[in-house]
């Protein structure tokens, strides 16, 4: 299955890589991005590794013009998904999407409605379902060992200092990235909401911005009610000193406590149950270098073997709406708490 990558920045590499390790499945055709030297870094990167060529556009409607290709990884501006996520679709292309999937819930519908009206298939990346001790606790979960939820938590506790958003302009702007809570914290929120399992009720949000020279927040709260009853508490910084300290997940039950924690949700901090099961005993815990992870390589599996099998990817366009839709919301709220506010 033929590939292409538009956007060659930060994330990249890591795409580059899952491609590598599933190139029983899938080769890459073509890079593009409008600043030629990164496309060049990441031909390179591949190149290295097989015997293959790649080429390099700076254009990416005529890189679809073009190439033989079947999908297209959309690695650019989070601001530009949606743009280039229809263009692809309209020229018939299978098309994976880095995290948020757009910038609204309008334009996430809008990829949906047109990839259903092309039978073609989008996924998105939220990488980290994929983690080992993630599919551990899902597991447990469907199996109904927590009982009744009482509450998830999810902690991401990073720091992104000034020097990063001046390598990349777009970074902190309402546009192109959004805040804390949309860039760093989209991931563990849509794990968050995948392990609840309904739809909100209500979100309540307080975020600012601190310490950092940008215009969205770089830290933020979220309190969610889910239509089950279940409560989500979100903590998000941008802000620990001085390097990134956790990516945790916990979620709380009438029979069961779990807590992931690590870099990336990587590793088994807490595994508690009112029963015993055999798997239990099994450290599901890996190793990353990383805040990504290494949930890239199955993710591209899933998504090349849901192309060939004409089935719905692991985590569809569907799925990747609902926590861009979580933190939409949040950010509603809170603006127009600030407006309404008065001091006391």
């Amino acid at each position: 299955m033929n590939f292409a990558i538009i956007g060659c920045g930060r994330i990249s590499k890591n795409h580059i890589d899952a491609l590598l390790l599933n190139y029983n499945m899938c080769k890459l055709v073509s890079v593009c991005d409008i600043i030629e030297s990164r496309a060049i870094e990441r031909k390179n990167q591949y190149e290295e590794k097989v015997n293959e060529i790649v080429n390099v556009y700076s254009n990416y409607k005529e890189m679809l013009e073009k190439e033989n290709i079947e999908c297209v990884s959309i690695l650019t501006e989070s601001g530009y998904h949606a743009k280039i996520a229809l263009d692809c679709l309209n020229a018939g292309k299978h098309i994976l999407i880095e995290k948020p999937m757009a910038m609204t819930v309008e334009d996430a519908d809008k990829i949906n409605e047109l990839a259903k009206e092309k039978c073609l298939k989008v996924g998105v990346c939220h990488q980290n379902r994929f983690n080992p001790p993630i599919q551990k606790l899902r597991r447990a979960l469907e199996e109904g060992r927590f009982g009744k939820i009482i509450n998830v938590t999810a902690r991401i506790l990073w720091t992104r200092d000034q020097n990063y958003y001046n390598q990349a302009p777009w970074r902190g702007t309402k546009e192109l990235d959004g805040g804390t809570l949309m860039n760093q914290c989209i991931h563990n929120i849509d794990l968050l909401q995948w392990m609840v399992g309904s739809e909100i009720e209500r979100v309540y949000c307080e975020k600012d911005t601190f310490l950092r020279n940008i215009k969205m927040e770089d830290f933020g709260a979220m309190l969610i009610r889910f239509k089950n009853k279940t409560i989500g508490i979100v903590e998000g910084s941008a802000c620990v000193y001085p390097k990134n300290l956790e990516e945790t997940l916990s979620l709380f039950g009438e029979k069961g406590t779990v807590v992931i924690g690590g870099l990336a949700v990587n590793k088994i901090q807490t595994w508690d149950f009112a029963d015993k099961r055999e798997y239990d005993d099994i450290d599901d815990s890996s190793d990353v270098d990383n805040v990504y992870g290494k949930g890239h390589t199955p993710l591209y599996k899933d998504f090349i073997d849901a192309v060939n099998d004409n089935r719905e990817p692991y985590i569809n366009g569907q799925e990747g709406r609902k926590a861009l839709n979580i933190i939409l919301t949040a950010y509603k709220q809170s603006e127009d708490n600030y407006e309404g506010s008065t001091n006391i």
